[in-house]
Order: C-alpha cells, then sequence, then structure tokens
C-alpha cells in the first residue's frame, strides 16, 4: 500500500509544480498586459477620465489574478488528496477561505467597472 502511495505522490507532485508555475506565469502576464494598457494609444479605448481608466485596468487584472487564484486552489486540493495530513487540511481550509474572500471582493469590483461600462 506503501509503495502505491509514493507512486501517486511521484506522479502528482509534478502536476501540482506545474499548477503552481502555470498560475505564477497567468500573474505575470497580466501584470504586463495591465502594464501595456496603462500607455496611452491614439487608437486605443477612449476613456472620459483617467480615473475610469485606472478602474478599467484594475478591473482588468483582478480578472487575471482570479484565474491565478483558481489555478492555486486546484493545486492544493490536489496535493491535500494526495499527502492528507491535518496540517495539509488546515492549510487548504484556509487558503481555499482567503480565496474566496478575495474572490468575492475582486468580482465585486469587477462587475462594478462592467456595470458602469
Amino acid at each position: 500500500m506503501a509503495m502505491i502511495e509514493n507512486m501517486i505522490q511521484h506522479f502528482f507532485q509534478p502536476i501540482v509544480l506545474l499548477l503552481d508555475v502555470l498560475s505564477i506565469g497567468i500573474i505575470i502576464v497580466g501584470a504586463f498586459l495591465a502594464f501595456i494598457k496603462l500607455i496611452p494609444r491614439k487608437n486605443g479605448k477612449v476613456f472620459p477620465s483617467i480615473l475610469q481608466k485606472n478602474k478599467y485596468i484594475k478591473a482588468y487584472l483582478g480578472s487575471y489574478i482570479l484565474l491565478s487564484l483558481e489555478f492555486l486552489i486546484v493545486a492544493d486540493i490536489i496535493e491535500t488528496i494526495v499527502n492528507p495530513t491535518f496540517q495539509d487540511i488546515l492549510k487548504l481550509a484556509l487558503i481555499v477561505l482567503i480565496c474566496t474572500v478575495i474572490s468575492y471582493f475582486l468580482n465585486k469590483e469587477i462587475n462594478e467597472v462592467t456595470d458602469e461600462q
């Protein structure tokens, strides 16, 4: 039985690592694209004020952060299933709680921006 558990852990460890790296990559890409949107362009989207533009960019970056959080939660769930210690379960519960709160407020902010447009 221990041999099977070892095989499962060795199989899923790279997957968890890949999901973590993918999550970091999503944040980096989102930050880069949000930064690009800060640069004024003549033929770009026209905003009534700089405040509107900043809200739009925050919502844009927030959507990437939300996506990244989802990948992090998936990685933590897989890691907890493969290695179900009480400490890992508590860690997962705290991460899911924190991500849920962050997701709630980011979604609220994104919806406010999209409702204004």
